[in-house]
């Protein structure tokens, strides 16, 4: 059900202790790439998950958080965006927790209601996501307490139109989703649709300069202190997409694919381009990008460049991931 509501730990995949202190009551569950970072923060009254991963490190994700609160209830799960690396452990959380709260951003919430997975982006994309629901919905502009602090929710469109970030500014910590990583941001995926997002990337950055930051975890890779640095590295690598939009397509095709390989670990190319011809994302790049070749030509040029920057490794008729 979603009833309706009105020293850090870090515990990654295959990675090491990160030396950062957080709050006394933050723990920060560094996933890797497939699944986006988990944070937990707990409380006297509530303990608050924000983001739950990819559907395939759901049973994961729930050890993970029973043993870092050992007996204790989960009590409120908050998504910082709907994209299936962020969602996608939502389901088997809520069938754990029977009184789990769920909190998304608001402008997919009709979405979800409905569960229409195709706008909500999982078919299109070629990803998991099971089926959840939600009790009500993160309104920027606006405070919520968790743990013992209230954090602010901010919006912070780009990566995804509908984003939020969330900051406590007693200790400056932000947590910034995929709005900035140490060394850049998630894929514009509106811009891939033909929308001007990139001008929301810009703002994005711009609020987040202006909230001072201290320190910030972001959805992927691990925290970091170094916020000038990051957002410096975060223009220029927007300037770059704004100079050349076909560059940012290029990497938003890499990166789809790179996602599945990291998704089953090795296909059979055959497999991964009847997944690609399947994947109306994937499609509708290559007509962007390469029409004048067929799909099989594009995704064998794709792979190999992914092969080339030691994101992949090929066998005879097998694509792998690394």
């Amino acid at each position: 059900m979603c009833p309706n509501t009105n020293g850090m730990k870090r515990l990654p995949d295959n990675a090491p202790m990160s030396r950062i202190n957080f709050p006394k009551d933050i723990t920060l569950f560094e996933r890797g790439w497939l699944s986006s970072n988990s944070i937990l923060i707990t409380g006297s009254e509530h303990n608050t998950l924000i983001d739950s991963g990819y559907a395939t490190h759901a049973v994961q994700t729930l050890a993970l958080i029973k043993t870092a609160l050992q007996g204790r209830p989960l009590d409120v799960l908050i998504n910082t965006h709907l994209h299936s690396d962020h969602c996608g452990g939502n389901a088997t959380l809520q069938a754990h927790y029977p009184e789990l709260q769920t909190l998304i951003p608001p402008g997919h919430a009709n979405l979800v209601a409905d569960w229409d997975a195709y706008a909500l982006s999982y078919t299109p994309t070629g990803q998991l996501c099971e089926r959840f629901c939600f009790s009500t919905t993160l309104q920027p502009g606006t405070e919520i307490e968790l743990g013992q602090q209230l954090w602010q929710i901010h919006a912070a469109p780009g990566h995804d139109t509908h984003s939020v970030i969330l900051f406590e500014p007693t200790s400056r910590l932000l947590i910034s989703a995929d709005a900035l990583w140490e060394n850049g941001f998630g894929v514009v995926f509106p811009e891939l649709d033909g929308l001007d997002a990139f001008n929301e990337v810009a703002q994005t950055l711009d609020l987040i300069e202006s909230l001072r930051p201290t320190l910030i975890i972001p959805g992927h890779g691990g925290a970091f202190t170094d916020v000038n640095e990051a957002l410096a590295r975060a223009r220029k690598r927007l300037n770059g997409f704004v100079q050349d939009p076909e560059k940012h397509i290029r990497y938003a095709a890499k990166v789809l694919i790179k996602f599945k390989l990291l998704e089953i670990q090795r296909i059979q190319f055959e497999e991964l381009l009847a997944w690609a011809n399947a994947t109306d994302l994937v499609t509708h790049l290559h007509k962007f990008l390469a029409s004048d070749t067929t799909l099989e030509s594009w995704i064998d040029t794709v792979v190999n460049e992914l092969v080339h920057a030691g994101a992949a490794r090929r066998e005879p008729a097998m694509v792998l991931n690394i």
